[in-house]
């Protein structure tokens, strides 16, 4: 496989998160159509951001497709908010995913934050992994229900 490249989001690419959130997470999680919608309002935020200095986002490419994205936004005075991580399967374990993290983590920083969260599930264990082992801890876990789903809300968090 070729190598993977990564740019800046652009709102040209917000179906396309907005579209492979919705269908994996249906595949693999059974996420009914209200994942796709809170996505959908992510990107439509995003997009109309009134501080585009403190957000970014972008996107992964391999052989000429889109293989992944990652967003930081400011969530309060001097904390980032990561949203939005995705990895196509396939792109799993190339090193795209840690990529990601690595533009998202040093904008964050460049930023001026110094704390960074995150709103994930139990079930997204390699997510889990890969927030662990680049210093993420959880700091909240609560059981709910969303999506459709009976899931496990989590919290992680990070100094910068």
């Amino acid at each position: 496989m070729s190598a993977f490249h990564i740019r800046p989001y652009t709102a040209a690419d917000g179906d396309w998160v907005v579209a492979r959130h919705g269908e994996l997470y249906a595949r693999t999680e059974g996420f009914d159509d209200s994942f796709g919608a809170l996505v959908r309002q992510i990107i439509d935020a995003f997009n109309a951001r009134p501080d585009p200095d403190l957000s970014r986002g972008w996107i992964g490419w391999r052989e000429a497709q889109r293989q992944g994205c990652v967003f930081v936004v400011p969530e309060t005075p001097g904390t980032a908010k990561l949203r939005l991580f995705l990895v196509e399967p396939e792109s799993r374990g190339t090193g795209l995913a840690q990529s990601l993290l690595d533009h998202a983590i040093g904008f964050a920083r460049e930023t001026g934050h110094s704390r960074m969260r995150l709103w994930t599930h139990e079930s997204f264990a390699a997510a889990g992994r890969i927030y662990h082992r680049n210093g993420f801890r959880i700091v909240k876990s609560t059981p709910s229900r969303s999506f459709g789903q009976d899931v496990v809300d989590q919290i992680w968090a990070r100094d910068l």
